[in-house]
Formats: C-alpha cells, structure tokens, sequence
C-alpha cells in the first residue's frame, strides 16, 4: 500500500472458502465407472452407481456441517 491510497475500511463479511476435499474427483469416478459400464459389464454400473452415491452423500454431509459451522447473519439492520 501507498501512502497516497486511502484507508479502506474492513469488509462487512469474511469470505468462507471450503476445505479441499477428494469428493469432487471421486464423484467424477464414479460417474465414469457407471457409464462405461453401461456400455461394457453391469458390474462397473453397479461399482460405479454405489461409488457416486457415496460420495455424493458424504458431500452433503460435509457442506451441511460446513454451513452449520458459519456465523449467523447480522440481526441489527444496519
């Protein structure tokens, strides 16, 4: 910082990053597993459908503790 620029007040919120996670790419495996599967072996379908829901599951379950975990929103009006 200058010490031409002005001040500049802190920000009204903090911004919330989620933490990394491997759900994300486990999902797009499972989902690659099913549709080869379709096309190829039943089981790669039935591998890849419990894999995706799995890990789908397991993805709300993180984002919703996640959320939980925030502060609640200013109540004063201002």
């Amino acid at each position: 910082m200058s010490p031409l620029d002005p001040d500049v007040p802190p920000t009204g919120e903090e911004i919330h990053l989620p933490g990394p996670t491997i759900l994300p790419v486990l999902t797009a495996f499972g989902i690659t597993l099913l549709l080869v599967g379709i096309t190829t072996f039943i089981e790669l379908t039935v591998a890849g459908a419990l894999i995706t829901l799995y890990a789908i599951g397991r993805w709300i379950r993180e984002t919703r503790s996640e959320i939980d975990e925030l502060p609640l929103d200013d109540q004063t009006g201002s």
